[in-house]
């Protein structure tokens, strides 16, 4: 569904992302990982258009990516919630559905979503600042699915959650991307939420993709050893 071809970008003096080549295909999750710093966040805003690469393309179905039809199927949880301050929780669930239908249409579809991702009703009249960071997460996982997209992007889904709630929200996320469908990116650091999340993972190191490969195979993977907390040359007998 999703393909860069030799996807470059710079600042400055500082190459990000040198050629990098990576495809997603229509209802995989993949996961990229990767030092900070290295590139991660640059390369989904390069995929959303936030960032115009220096060198190469994103295609969308093969063909060049259709800037106006990919943002209306795609949905993104960004790190932090980034929840709208003024909008109460259901209008923030709703922004995007608003748009185009009435408040009573666009209401009833946000407190299914909220119910998705296991929030009750009673919620949806809160502002953000009286959520707890998971509650918040959550709230910002409702908003990505509401209109149904074809396409989720995870930002650093879990950070700054404990763990009990970091995994709870893992297991929405691919609870979601099982049950819908979606095509899934999720950038993250925290190698859990790829074996939850993931069927595929890539690391970016050094603006390339030193690693591509299923998560199932990660733990027998030489270059994603001190990701996992073991030594190089132990990797194999770690995974015997």
């Amino acid at each position: 569904m999703i393909r860069t071809c030799g996807l470059s970008k710079s600042f400055g003096a500082k190459r990000v992302l040198d050629s990098v080549d990576l495809t997603v295909a229509t209802g995989e999750s993949l996961c990229v990982i990767g030092q900070s710093g290295t590139g991660k966040s640059v390369l989904l805003k390069c995929i959303l258009g936030l960032e115009r690469p220096d060198a190469g393309q994103v295609l969308w179905n093969g063909q060049p990516l259709d800037r106006a039809r990919f943002m209306a199927r795609f949905g993104m949880l960004f790190q932090g919630a980034a929840l709208f301050d003024s909008l109460s929780v259901w209008q923030n669930v709703a922004f995007r559905l608003r748009q185009r239908m009435d408040d009573r249409r666009a209401r009833a579809i946000a407190l299914d979503k909220l119910a998705r991702v296991g929030l009750a009703s009673d919620i949806a009249d809160l502002m953000p600042a009286q959520l707890s960071g998971g509650m918040a997460k959550r709230v910002g996982l409702a908003r990505a699915i509401a209109d149904d997209p074809a396409v989720i992007f995870f930002d650093e889904p879990t950070t700054g959650l404990d763990p009990i709630r970091a995994r709870a929200i893992d297991a929405l996320i691919r609870g979601i991307v099982t049950e819908t469908g979606a095509t899934a990116i999720t950038i993250t650091h925290d190698m859990a939420s790829c074996r939850i999340i993931g069927d595929r993972v890539a690391l970016l190191a050094d603006g390339r993709i030193a690693h591509d490969g299923p998560v199932a195979d990660m733990d027998r993977a030489p270059a994603l050893a001190g990701f996992l907390g073991i030594p190089s040359a132990g990797v194999g007998d770690h995974a015997r």
